[in-house]
Protein backbone atom coordinates (compact mmCIF):
# COMPACT_ATOMS: atom_id res chain seq x y z
CA UNK A 1 0.00 0.00 0.00
CA UNK A 2 1.29 3.36 -0.60
CA UNK A 3 2.11 5.67 2.05
CA UNK A 4 -0.61 8.57 0.64
CA UNK A 5 -4.37 8.14 1.62
CA UNK A 6 -6.23 7.02 -1.29
CA UNK A 7 -9.59 8.53 -1.85
CA UNK A 8 -12.12 6.36 -3.84
CA UNK A 9 -14.68 7.88 -5.70
CA UNK A 10 -18.58 6.34 -5.09
CA UNK A 11 -18.09 3.91 -7.84
CA UNK A 12 -14.91 2.41 -6.77
CA UNK A 13 -16.50 2.39 -3.22
CA UNK A 14 -19.52 0.09 -4.77
CA UNK A 15 -17.35 -2.08 -6.37
CA UNK A 16 -15.20 -3.18 -3.38
CA UNK A 17 -18.62 -3.52 -1.58
CA UNK A 18 -20.42 -6.05 -3.88
CA UNK A 19 -16.66 -8.20 -4.21
CA UNK A 20 -16.21 -8.02 -0.10
CA UNK A 21 -19.92 -8.77 0.26
CA UNK A 22 -19.79 -11.95 -1.94
CA UNK A 23 -16.55 -12.98 -1.10
CA UNK A 24 -15.33 -11.77 1.94
CA UNK A 25 -16.93 -14.77 4.33
CA UNK A 26 -17.22 -17.12 1.66
CA UNK A 27 -13.78 -17.22 -0.01
CA UNK A 28 -11.64 -15.46 3.04
CA UNK A 29 -10.72 -12.44 0.51
CA UNK A 30 -10.85 -8.96 0.41
CA UNK A 31 -10.31 -6.41 -2.27
CA UNK A 32 -8.81 -2.93 -1.22
CA UNK A 33 -7.63 -0.34 -3.63
CA UNK A 34 -4.44 2.09 -3.08
CA UNK A 35 -1.46 0.08 -3.94
CA UNK A 36 0.99 1.24 -5.92
CA UNK A 37 1.00 -1.44 -8.22
CA UNK A 38 -1.85 -4.81 -8.09
CA UNK A 39 -0.87 -7.76 -6.21
CA UNK A 40 -2.85 -10.47 -4.72
CA UNK A 41 -1.02 -11.80 -1.04
CA UNK A 42 -2.41 -15.26 0.31
CA UNK A 43 -3.53 -15.25 3.77
CA UNK A 44 -0.18 -15.72 5.84
CA UNK A 45 -2.26 -17.56 9.03
CA UNK A 46 -5.41 -19.02 9.50
CA UNK A 47 -7.12 -16.21 11.08
CA UNK A 48 -5.58 -13.80 8.00
CA UNK A 49 -7.77 -12.93 4.93
CA UNK A 50 -6.66 -13.43 1.45
CA UNK A 51 -5.86 -9.31 0.23
CA UNK A 52 -6.69 -8.77 -3.49
CA UNK A 53 -4.97 -5.07 -3.75
CA UNK A 54 -5.86 -3.18 -6.71
CA UNK A 55 -3.87 0.21 -8.19
CA UNK A 56 -4.66 3.63 -6.70
CA UNK A 57 -8.43 3.99 -7.04
CA UNK A 58 -8.27 2.34 -11.05
CA UNK A 59 -11.98 0.98 -11.36
CA UNK A 60 -10.45 -1.30 -13.87
CA UNK A 61 -7.57 -2.45 -12.52
CA UNK A 62 -10.40 -3.89 -9.55
CA UNK A 63 -11.83 -5.69 -12.37
CA UNK A 64 -8.67 -6.92 -14.00
CA UNK A 65 -7.18 -7.91 -10.44
CA UNK A 66 -10.92 -9.58 -10.01
CA UNK A 67 -10.76 -11.64 -13.34
CA UNK A 68 -7.52 -12.90 -12.38
CA UNK A 69 -8.83 -13.98 -9.01
CA UNK A 70 -11.74 -15.40 -10.58
CA UNK A 71 -10.11 -17.57 -12.50
CA UNK A 72 -7.29 -19.18 -10.13
CA UNK A 73 -7.88 -21.97 -8.91
CA UNK A 74 -7.05 -23.01 -4.93
CA UNK A 75 -3.35 -23.59 -5.44
CA UNK A 76 -3.04 -20.68 -7.46
CA UNK A 77 -4.98 -18.58 -4.33
CA UNK A 78 -1.86 -19.95 -1.99
CA UNK A 79 0.72 -17.95 -3.94
CA UNK A 80 1.63 -14.30 -4.35
CA UNK A 81 0.16 -12.75 -7.44
CA UNK A 82 -1.33 -16.44 -8.26
CA UNK A 83 2.38 -17.69 -8.54
CA UNK A 84 2.31 -15.89 -12.27
CA UNK A 85 5.75 -14.46 -13.79
CA UNK A 86 5.34 -10.25 -14.59
CA UNK A 87 8.12 -9.06 -16.60
CA UNK A 88 7.63 -5.04 -16.72
CA UNK A 89 7.30 -2.95 -19.53
CA UNK A 90 9.82 -3.31 -22.50
CA UNK A 91 9.39 -6.56 -23.46
CA UNK A 92 10.51 -8.47 -26.45
CA UNK A 93 8.03 -9.68 -28.79
CA UNK A 94 8.43 -13.15 -27.66
CA UNK A 95 7.87 -12.16 -23.75
CA UNK A 96 5.08 -9.66 -24.90
CA UNK A 97 3.60 -12.83 -26.57
CA UNK A 98 3.68 -15.72 -23.83
CA UNK A 99 2.54 -12.31 -21.58
CA UNK A 100 -0.51 -12.49 -24.23
CA UNK A 101 -1.40 -15.79 -24.34
CA UNK A 102 -1.58 -15.70 -20.15
CA UNK A 103 -3.89 -12.86 -20.53
CA UNK A 104 -6.46 -13.68 -23.05
CA UNK A 105 -8.51 -15.30 -20.25
CA UNK A 106 -8.71 -12.66 -17.56
CA UNK A 107 -9.01 -9.82 -20.73
CA UNK A 108 -11.97 -11.17 -21.90
CA UNK A 109 -13.21 -11.85 -18.21
CA UNK A 110 -12.57 -8.05 -17.10
CA UNK A 111 -14.52 -7.27 -20.38
CA UNK A 112 -17.83 -8.83 -19.24
CA UNK A 113 -17.11 -7.17 -16.09
CA UNK A 114 -16.78 -3.89 -17.71
CA UNK A 115 -20.00 -4.59 -19.75
CA UNK A 116 -22.02 -5.62 -16.49
CA UNK A 117 -20.40 -2.26 -14.64
CA UNK A 118 -21.16 0.19 -17.61
CA UNK A 119 -17.54 0.77 -17.37
CA UNK A 120 -15.62 1.23 -20.75
CA UNK A 121 -13.14 -1.74 -21.25
CA UNK A 122 -9.69 -1.53 -23.54
CA UNK A 123 -7.53 -4.30 -24.56
CA UNK A 124 -4.28 -3.82 -22.70
CA UNK A 125 -0.92 -4.92 -23.98
CA UNK A 126 0.50 -3.88 -20.26
CA UNK A 127 3.68 -2.53 -22.05
CA UNK A 128 3.66 1.27 -22.05
CA UNK A 129 7.74 1.39 -22.58
CA UNK A 130 8.24 -1.11 -25.04
CA UNK A 131 8.19 -0.88 -28.56
CA UNK A 132 5.36 -3.76 -28.84
CA UNK A 133 1.83 -3.20 -27.84
CA UNK A 134 -1.14 -5.33 -27.83
CA UNK A 135 -1.25 -7.55 -31.13
CA UNK A 136 -4.17 -7.94 -33.26
CA UNK A 137 -4.79 -11.36 -32.40
CA UNK A 138 -4.36 -11.35 -29.03
CA UNK A 139 -7.58 -8.73 -29.55
CA UNK A 140 -10.00 -11.37 -31.41
CA UNK A 141 -8.79 -14.29 -28.76
CA UNK A 142 -9.99 -12.14 -25.64
CA UNK A 143 -12.48 -11.29 -27.75
CA UNK A 144 -13.76 -14.79 -28.90
CA UNK A 145 -13.43 -16.11 -25.33
CA UNK A 146 -15.71 -13.21 -23.83
CA UNK A 147 -18.19 -14.24 -26.51
CA UNK A 148 -17.23 -18.34 -25.41
CA UNK A 149 -18.29 -17.91 -22.21
CA UNK A 150 -21.66 -15.87 -23.41
CA UNK A 151 -22.37 -18.98 -24.99
CA UNK A 152 -21.19 -20.95 -22.64
CA UNK A 153 -20.68 -20.60 -18.80
CA UNK A 154 -18.37 -18.47 -16.53
CA UNK A 155 -16.59 -19.73 -13.99
CA UNK A 156 -18.54 -19.89 -10.95
CA UNK A 157 -17.11 -16.50 -9.07
CA UNK A 158 -17.43 -14.75 -11.97
CA UNK A 159 -21.29 -15.54 -12.66
CA UNK A 160 -21.75 -14.47 -9.15
CA UNK A 161 -19.82 -11.36 -9.60
CA UNK A 162 -20.72 -9.98 -12.67
CA UNK A 163 -24.69 -10.88 -11.72
CA UNK A 164 -24.05 -8.47 -8.71
CA UNK A 165 -22.23 -6.08 -10.96
CA UNK A 166 -25.19 -5.50 -13.16
CA UNK A 167 -27.65 -5.82 -10.57
CA UNK A 168 -25.55 -2.43 -8.69
CA UNK A 169 -24.66 -0.45 -11.76
CA UNK A 170 -27.53 -1.73 -14.12
CA UNK A 171 -24.81 -3.19 -16.87
CA UNK A 172 -27.82 -4.92 -18.64
CA UNK A 173 -27.42 -8.29 -21.40
CA UNK A 174 -24.19 -8.46 -20.51
CA UNK A 175 -23.68 -12.04 -21.94
CA UNK A 176 -24.61 -10.90 -25.25
CA UNK A 177 -22.06 -12.16 -27.45
CA UNK A 178 -22.38 -8.37 -29.39
CA UNK A 179 -20.98 -6.28 -27.22
CA UNK A 180 -17.76 -8.11 -27.35
CA UNK A 181 -16.42 -7.40 -30.67
CA UNK A 182 -12.89 -6.17 -31.26
CA UNK A 183 -14.54 -3.37 -33.81
CA UNK A 184 -16.27 -2.03 -30.16
CA UNK A 185 -13.42 -1.85 -28.52
CA UNK A 186 -13.70 1.64 -26.72
CA UNK A 187 -17.00 2.42 -27.11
Amino acid sequence: MSGDTVIFDPRTCQLMGVFNDLFADSCNTLLSGGGEEPVYLPAEGVDDCHQLIFRQDYFSSALHEIAHWCIAGEQRRQRVDFGYWYRPDGRSVNEQSAFEQVEIKPQALEWIFSVAAGQRFQISADNLSGDVGASDAFAVAVADQAQSWCVGCLPMRAALFAASLSEIFGGRDYLDPCHYRVGSLGS
